[in-house]
């Protein structure tokens, strides 16, 4: 019977340095895993990337970090081939690289058009890719979208557009791995209480999302949390493997499909 536990397995984690990747590889290592991989985008995540990693090591997993711009195909190969000769051949591989912009349509230009569909869905594809070649059979491959994917509104075309590619990349990759025993599915968090959410909203936007939540009340800030969300990536890598080529929204009914 196969082993869908997390005991002695092998995660990457793309954009694992800090926030809701950090915290998803300290959570996958107090249930069990024993080697991780860590991805950061550049130089100014690098001290969270050693700390990260220097505590892990401390807690007796193997752990090693690295750095790179995955908007090309190329440094998706590298990301894979060095992790997998640092910690192993990964068992569980996570993306949680992405980039958010919110902006009309008519006054977004074709550089940040290029800039969103390169970092939100050429890095997933091309992450998704390397990742069906190079998991273990049987393994768990989740990317972080958006709960925008069930909205109706403006401003994030590129963002929630770039995102729905990976919808659909899913989709395939979990049809095409599926032989081998990988599932493949999204999980798309509300509006998070980090960096990654506060740069793009004016104060009176952050104070409706605060409150857009069916569940809001009952969060410490009335946004998601990234503890909301590391209990459901460690349930979709382990036992939940049956469940695959979903797109799941956890956000307190923030927005719902």
């Amino acid at each position: 019977m196969t082993d869908h536990s997390l005991k002695g397995k092998t995660v990457l984690i793309a954009g694992g340095a800090k926030n809701l990747g950090g915290l998803i590889a300290r959570d996958l290592a107090a249930h069990g895993v024993t080697a991780i991989a860590i991805h950061y985008n550049s130089e100014a995540s690098r001290q969270d990337a050693e700390t990260l990693i220097a505590e892990l090591r401390d807690k007796g997993v193997k752990a090693a970090a690295f750095q790179a711009d995955l908007t090309t195909a190329a440094a998706n190969t590298k990301l894979f081939t060095d992790a997998t000769a640092a910690v192993g051949r990964p068992d569980i591989a996570i993306n949680t690289v992405g980039k958010v912009l919110k902006k009309p349509i008519l006054e977004t230009s074709e550089d940040e058009f290029d800039s969103m569909f390169a970092i939100n869905s050429k890095a997933a594809f091309f992450f998704i890719k390397e990742a069906g070649k190079h998991l273990n059979d049987n393994g768990k491959l989740v990317t972080i979208v958006t709960s925008l994917l069930g909205a109706y509104t403006p401003f994030y075309s590129t963002y929630a557009g770039s995102k729905a590619a990976v919808e659909h990349i899913t989709r395939a990759a979990s049809k095409e791995f599926g032989a081998r025993g990988i599932s493949v599915n999204a999980i798309g968090p509300g509006p998070m209480d980090t960096p990654f959410f506060y740069g793009q909203e004016a104060p009176e936007a952050v104070a409706y999302h605060k409150t857009a939540a069916a569940l809001s009340p009952f969060s410490k800030t009335g946004l998601t949390g990234i503890e909301d969300i590391a209990p459901y990536i460690r349930f979709m890598v382990s036992e939940g493997w049956w469940m695959t080529g979903q797109t799941i929204l956890v956000n307190g009914g923030y927005t719902t499909k």
